[in-house]
Parts: structure tokens; C-alpha cells; sequence
């Protein structure tokens, strides 16, 4: 059975702003990443990306595409009240989906991407009391981290407020008993924090798992290392440099993601 397609009239290219396909394109490529890193969780998670010069619209996944499948046509514009405002496709959107992201959206206007995934170490972690440990420097780069304890699958529209108390100016936020979730002021550096964060979380769970004691740094120097790796310390923004090599990638396996 071939992958499902947009039911294109006109080419979704043609309908929107330059600007809006090239973030298309980019979340695109996103979603086919986190697949390509294992990532995902079937046809369930989402990303989302701000369009650009808006304030209440945002790109997020069709509802029943596994995210080997999207492509920027396939992608379903939204706004905060869960409007949809273009949808080419026979799909809806995922009201967990909407909840998280329209709540991230609305109350950070320095984000322009969230991604959120329910990976076997990320859920692993959010159960782990002490949260994430700094065990190396792939972990101190979250120093500072937000936790959210676990009201239910996100489906309450209440919950919104406290999401967004809960991440506070953080850029990453460990969603308890859940799973992991991420923000970024570009798609590349939002990809980058959630696959740094997720090394992190299977970091973890293979230490904890070798049942020896274990050794960790004292805080000062966590502390140092984690301001370091911050937007402050680092020389130059993180993802950019390797965001272009991962869309070679992305071309060598399957281009289509660009259609």
C-alpha cells in the first residue's frame, strides 16, 4: 500500500508564503529525524512550528500519518483557538497535540518550535524521582530543567496554564510519568535539544542500570558546564551547524519529505 498523500488541487507551494513552505520543508525534514533517530511512537507525538510573522498560527502533524510519511504538504496549519486554517489532507489533528502546543505557542513568543515525544528512556526518566541526573556533560547541558507532574493524556484545555508555569523560560521540560518535551527559537535548534535531552535520558537508564554506585560532579562545576552549553556561553547557535548535514541526510534516504 503506497503512503498516504496530500489531496492537492493546487500545490500546497502555491497556496502559501515563501517563508511558510520553508518552515514546511524544515518540520518536514523534523518529523522524518525523529524517525530516523527512533524517536517515535507510532502515529502518536507531535512537533509544531510557528508561522512566520504570526503570532497565533502554527504548522503540527496530520493525526494518522506515521512521521516517515509527512511531507510539508502534508503538514496542517492551525491556530491558538484549535482552528484549522489549511489542511490538505483526509486527516485531523491530535487534541493532545493542540493542548501542548497551543499552550507553548501562546505564552512563548520566543519559541517558534515544540516537540514532544513519549521515547522508552524519556518516559523512563519522568518516572525516575530525581529527575534527570547529571551523570555527563550531555546531561549538564540541562542544568536547568522544568518538571510537570502528570494530570492525565493532555486532552483538558485547564491544563494549559499550568503547562506553561511549569516550563517557565526553560527549554526543555521533563513531563512526569509522560514523557519529554522541548522548545526552540528555530526547528534545527528545537531538533538539536530534544536529541542532546534524549541521549541524556538513555544515558541514564543504561547507568542506573549497571547497579553500581555511582560518581557524580559537584554542583559548582555542573553548574558551570551547564552555563557554558546555555545561548549566553555557546560561541554559536546550537543545531545550526549541523542541521544542514542532517537534510543531506534526509535527501540520500528519501527527499520526498521537501514534496
Amino acid at each position: 500500500m503506497n503512503a498516504p498523500t496530500a489531496k492537492i488541487h493546487k500545490p500546497v507551494r502555491e497556496q502559501v508564503s515563501p517563508e511558510e513552505w520553508e518552515v514546511r520543508v524544515n518540520l518536514a525534514a523534523c518529523y522524518r529525524l525523529m524517525a530516523e533517530y527512533d524517536m517515535v511512537e507510532m502515529i502518536a507525538n507531535h512537533i509544531s512550528a510557528r508561522i512566520p510573522g504570526t503570532t497565533n498560527e502554527f504548522l503540527i502533524n496530520p493525526y494518522g500519518m506515521l512521521y516517515e510519511e509527512v511531507t510539508a504538504s502534508s503538514l496542517i496549519k492551525i491556530d491558538l483557538e484549535g482552528n484549522v486554517l489549511f489542511n490538505a489532507t483526509d486527516y485531523g489533528i491530535n487534541q493532545a497535540g493542540y493542548v501542548i502546543h497551543s499552550a507553548v505557542h501562546s505564552a512563548r513568543h520566543d519559541v517558534d518550535c515544540v516537540i514532544h515525544t513519549h521515547t522508552l528512556a524519556g518516559m523512563s526518566v519522568s518516572a525516575h524521582k530525581q529527575g534527570l541526573l547529571p551523570i555527563a556533560q550531555s546531561a549538564m547541558r540541562f542544568g536547568k530543567i522544568a518538571y510537570h507532574d502528570y494530570e492525565g493524556p493532555a486532552l483538558r484545555l485547564d491544563e494549559r496554564e499550568r503547562l506553561v508555569q511549569s516550563l517557565g523560560d526553560c527549554e526543555a521540560m521533563i513531563l512526569r510519568n509522560h514523557g519529554l518535551l522541548t522548545v526552540g527559537d528555530t526547528i534545527a535548534e528545537c531538533f538539536n535539544n530534544h536529541y542532546r535531552l534524549e541521549r541524556a535520558c538513555q544515558l541514564q537508564v543504561m547507568t542506573l542500570s549497571c547497579g553500581t554506585e555511582i560518581q557524580l560532579p559537584p554542583d559548582e562545576v555542573v553548574q558551570s558546564t551547564y552555563a557554558g552549553f546555555s545561548k549566553t556561553g555557546m560561541q554559536r547557535r546550537r543545531g545550526l551547524l549541523e542541521w544542514p548535514s542532517l537534510l543531506r541526510k534526509l535527501d540520500r534516504i528519501d527527499p520526498s519529505y521537501a514534496s
